[in-house]
This record gives structure tokens, sequence and C-alpha cells, in this order.
């Protein structure tokens, strides 16, 4: 597949994402494939770079988080926002306190 194609696919992560309160944008580098980088704009340490090429000995394209995990299939880029929503929201000490 074309690195068009992977642009394209992960464009459609980035309007996914944008439509969960995230930030995201393509970024072309010379030396490496492109990827999306996602910002959670209330708290921008909560960042991660998505890849998007096929899986190991198959020809379907999916979403990877940075350390090279599966992240979801290209086909679906709603899954995939929700989960990157989900990951990139700030700790809630309330909810985890036994008071």
């Amino acid at each position: 597949m074309a690195s068009e194609d992977r642009v394209g696919y992960l464009e459609d992560l980035g309007q996914a994402v944008g439509a969960c309160g995230l930030l995201a944008r393509v970024v072309r580098t010379r030396s490496g494939p492109a990827f999306l980088r996602v910002v959670n704009p209330e708290a921008g340490s909560l960042a991660e770079d998505v890849t998007c090429a096929p899986a190991p000995g198959a020809g379907e394209h999916y979403y990877w988080w940075s350390w090279g995990e599966r992240l979801h299939r290209v086909d679906d880029p709603g899954g995939a926002a929700s989960k990157l929503a989900r990951v990139l929201q700030p700790h809630d000490r309330r909810r985890t306190s036994r008071s």
C-alpha cells in the first residue's frame, strides 16, 4: 500500500479523535513513516504517536501504538479514537480514593 494511503487512514483517525475532544495532526518525516500526533488539550503531557502499517504476515492495515502494539483496525477509526480518548484522559484521583 502506498504511503499516501496510510496518511489517508491517519487523517481519518485525526478527524475521529477531534470529535472526541483531542487534538491531532499528521507528521511526515524524511527518515521514517508518517504518524499521527494526538494530544489531550487539557493535559498536554498526555500524548500519543500513532502509526499505520500492515500486520506482520497479513495484508490488513492497522493503527499501531508508539510502543509497537496493535491499536485497532483502520476500517474503524471511531473505535481507535475511543481507545485513544480513554488512554489520554487525566487520572482522576477522586475516583480511586478509598475514603
